[in-house]
């Protein structure tokens, strides 16, 4: 029942809609849109983002990702896990290449004037993504703002205009 067409992926030639809140958008190829990756291990993504847009911190749980930067300059970076939580950041440019370990928050945003593409290889078929705003701010339900506004540090009246926002 397998076919040629599970081995075929169209459109990352094609930009991605840029125009949200945070200006990048996210074309995937993973099991879910490549069946013919099952069981192989990889995936990759294209990265469209518009000027001074970001890929917002975000973490896979179940893969190592390496992004090279298609066009445009980029500022990538990563956070260690606690207890020492060091940022490792780099600007780069067309052509250069990054690693994200896998499971660490990550980040790219576009520091140029103008658009910017990347293009990324996942080590697993399917790598999950968590946004970190998304996760903390839009659950549903909502994560209680006693227990926010612990962890942030911040008054709840904080945490319920950023709840707003998702």
């Amino acid at each position: 029942m397998v076919k040629a067409e599970d081995f075929t992926f169209r459109g990352l030639n094609k930009m991605g809609d840029t125009n949200n809140p945070v200006g990048s958008n996210v074309t995937q190829v993973n099991v879910n849109q490549l069946p013919g990756l099952n069981t192989f291990g990889i995936s990759m993504v294209r990265i469209d983002y518009a000027p001074y847009g970001q890929n917002a911190p975000h973490t896979h749980p179940r893969a190592t990702e390496i992004l090279v930067v298609i066009e445009g300059s980029l500022l990538v970076g990563f956070v260690t896990s606690n207890t020492d939580n060091k940022l490792f950041t780099q600007r780069l440019e067309k052509g250069d290449v990054f690693v994200f370990p896998e499971g660490l928050i990550h980040f790219q945003q576009n520091v140029g004037h103008g658009y910017a593409v990347a293009i990324a290889a996942l080590s697993s078929q399917n790598p999950g993504a968590i946004t970190i705003a998304n996760a903390v701010f839009g659950s549903d339900p909502k994560i209680s703002d006693d227990i926010l506004a612990k962890a942030f540090q911040v008054d709840k009246e904080v945490i319920d205009k950023i709840q707003s926002n998702f």
